[in-house]
């Protein structure tokens, strides 16, 4: 499973329920997957993973946000990443730092440890609707 640690400085140390998935905003009447695989360039600088997609349903976020998951087979080099940025200001200066830091593929056992813990759903989710990988 390919999961994502944010960027900027208030993840910079954060580890064990810090990561995330690739994810982003869905624009007004735009459909959720196609969504999915503009975020999924925009935040990595790759293609999107080729069909089928499986949809791992929807999370809420402690912010509020939600999340929508699905999950597709792909094979994607983490040394490759070329994210996207946001930018923030910092003692009255603009400063970009990356939408993502890094990638990593680990197990499903392994996600669960390192991603905010709300995403346990889509782990459940995809371990139901694909045994062999969980």
């Amino acid at each position: 499973m390919l999961i994502a640690h944010p960027g900027g400085p208030f993840w910079a140390k954060k580890d064990a329920g810090a990561w995330s998935l690739v994810k982003g905003l869905i624009d007004e009447d735009e459909d959720p997957r196609v969504a999915a695989a503009r975020e999924f360039t925009e935040e990595t600088g790759w293609p999107p993973p080729l069909e089928p997609w499986l949809d791992l349903g929807e999370v809420r976020l402690r912010s509020g946000k939600r999340v929508q998951g699905w999950a597709a087979e792909g094979d994607f080099d983490p040394a490759q990443l070329k994210p996207g940025e946001f930018t923030v200001v910092l003692r009255g200066r603009p400063v970009a730092f990356p939408e993502i830091d890094r990638v990593e593929w680990v197990p499903v056992e392994v996600a669960r440890q390192k991603l905010n813990p709300v995403y346990g759903e889509f782990l459940d989710q995809l371990e139901r609707l694909v045994p062999e990988h969980g």
